[in-house]
């Protein structure tokens, strides 16, 4: 239980809700202090996540700073939280993430409603990454998707209604199954203990109290909602819709942390609360993550829009995530946890780079991109060292997350790692190539006057690339970290089923 005397984990959603109703208190007319504002609070929100980062217990597998007070009693229901190793670096990346993205741009008109949203799916965000209770999961879970709607449908660009209605039926319908799962599941247990409560983990470790066949369907219930939060492929369609017509801040937010509500609700929810299912399954997804690895990045390679280029990316890399959580090794799952963080650095990262450059062409179409190197030289050298980091370069964050999970993943999933390792060549591939046709060259008239990177601009891409550099040297505290929470949640999986795969028993004869 929490020993600091301070509600650390509340504070964490409560404040970007503060901040939020603060924001919408500011006259309209008051820009600059509606900006102050939010600013503010995703700063004391980043020094919350830093704080928790110092006071977490690193040789802890277990929950840590739980914090649970009483909420529906009838039913059960608590505002319960905690963080481990799996959690925490969600946490802090959104911590870290929301200040640069709301610094780093600004909105084309009506700062103080986009403010507002954007502080309130911030803490959504986090909310999900904390909830230990399944009721309150589900709400957080779904309160990220109305902000992001009106962030795509009022600060996006030319299809933006169509985009946000997209996404918002999408991951609405996938919603659904899991709301099933949860009230089905609650009381199943009820049913079999005689107590009515949404704990996770009363729920995970009381396994045997519901039927095989009957975990099965309730894990496809909670994978439905993951799976096209994810997104995996063939529900994915969503996606590069939804990154092309958000506004730059909608699109790095997205991307570094909404599409990892899915990925860490696999390892958190399917994991914890159904392992015997999750083995069973995890063929099954495990061959759509590596379809989803290919066929992002052939797609990917076939895009004329540099912001849907980075877009289809991530379905890519994705892939490779859910390939890594479903290895059941320790490698695997700590290669797809650094590998989450990674994916929301590197292509933040992108999408903040690209939104710069639509910024001074007012275009993202590759074919009018040509020769910037040449007018904008730091622009074209911070995004080489983005675009390796994204292709998993050795020395840079995206090899450590890539190699854990191919080298997780062998022992157990051979084939499927063999055919997922085609997917890093194919990465090089179209990143490099959209490289060499927007930098490369003569510039034209249009872009031969391009503005290089201001000393704003280089000050918000500063600590990104810090961190890329950081994670992709030296590691290992955030392994160290990762790992005891990682080796817990594999020995539950291993416990609760008969996790026997062919590759693993063909090695061992090899030894």
């Amino acid at each position: 239980m929490n020993d600091l005397g301070f509600p650390l984990l509340t504070a964490l959603i409560v404040v970007p809700v503060l901040g939020a109703l603060a924001v919408a208190l500011v006259p309209r007319s008051n820009a600059a202090l509606v900006r102050g504002v939010g600013v503010a609070t995703t700063l004391v929100v980043a020094a919350l996540s830093v704080w928790l980062l110092v006071v977490f217990d690193g040789n802890d597998a277990g929950f840590q700073l739980g914090e649970k007070y009483t909420w529906i009693a009838d039913f059960g229901i608590a505002w319960n939280l905690g963080v481990d190793g799996i959690s925490l670096f969600l946490v802090v990346l959104t911590g870290l993430l929301y200040p640069i993205a709301v610094i780093g741009v600004r909105p084309h008109h009506d700062p103080k409603p986009y403010l507002a949203w954007l502080l309130l799916l911030e803490a959504g965000c986090i909310g999900v990454f904390l909830s230990l209770d399944l009721f309150l999961f589900f709400v957080m879970f779904e309160i990220v998707l109305v902000p992001m709607y009106f962030l795509i449908g009022g600060w996006g660009y030319g299809d933006r209604v169509y985009a946000a209605l997209k996404f918002f039926l999408f991951t609405m319908a996938g919603s659904a199954f899991m709301l099933v799962g949860i009230v089905a599941l609650a009381f199943l247990h009820q049913q079999a203990t005689g107590e009515l409560t949404f704990d996770l983990v009363t729920i995970a470790e009381a396994q045997g109290s519901i039927a095989q066949t009957t975990a099965r369907w309730l894990f496809l219930g909670f994978a439905v909602a993951f799976a096209v939060k994810v997104p995996l492929f063939p529900l994915h369609t969503w996606l590069p819709d939804a990154h092309t017509q958000a506004p730059t801040a909608g699109s790095v937010i997205l991307a570094g942390v909404m599409l990892k509500l899915g990925t860490y609700g696999f390892l958190r929810f399917g994991l914890y609360l159904f392992p015997e299912a999750a083995a069973y399954f995890a063929p099954f997804l495990v061959t759509l993550g590596v379809i989803g690895i290919i066929y992002g990045a052939v797609v990917a390679a076939m895009q004329r829009d540099l912001k849907r280029l980075v877009a289809y990316s991530s379905v890519a890399h994705l892939g490779f995530i859910v390939l890594g959580t479903f290895a059941f090794t320790t490698q695997g799952l700590q290669g797809g946890v650094i590998q989450m963080v990674n994916h929301g650095i590197s292509t933040g990262a992108l999408f903040l780079l690209v939104g710069m450059i639509y910024e001074r062409r007012h275009t993202r179409e590759i074919a009018e991109l040509k020769g910037l190197q040449k007018a904008a030289p730091v622009l074209a050298g911070v995004f080489t060292v983005v675009m390796l980091s994204s292709i998993g370069l050795p020395g840079l964050n995206g090899f450590v997350g890539e190699f854990l999970i191919l080298l997780g993943s062998f022992p157990t999933r051979r084939w499927w790692a063999v055919v997922a390792t085609v997917g890093v060549i194919l990465a090089a591939v179209y990143l490099l190539w959209a490289y060499q046709r927007v930098f490369h060259g003569a510039p034209d008239e249009a872009n031969a006057g391009t503005p290089d990177m201001d000393r704003r601009e280089r000050l918000i891409m500063a600590p990104l690339l810090a961190a890329i550099v950081f994670l992709g040297v030296y590691p290992k505290p955030v392994l160290e970290r990762i790992e005891p929470a990682v080796d817990r949640l594999i020995a539950h999986v291993e416990a609760s089923s008969d996790f026997s795969q062919p590759e693993v028993a063909a090695t061992e004869g090899e030894r």
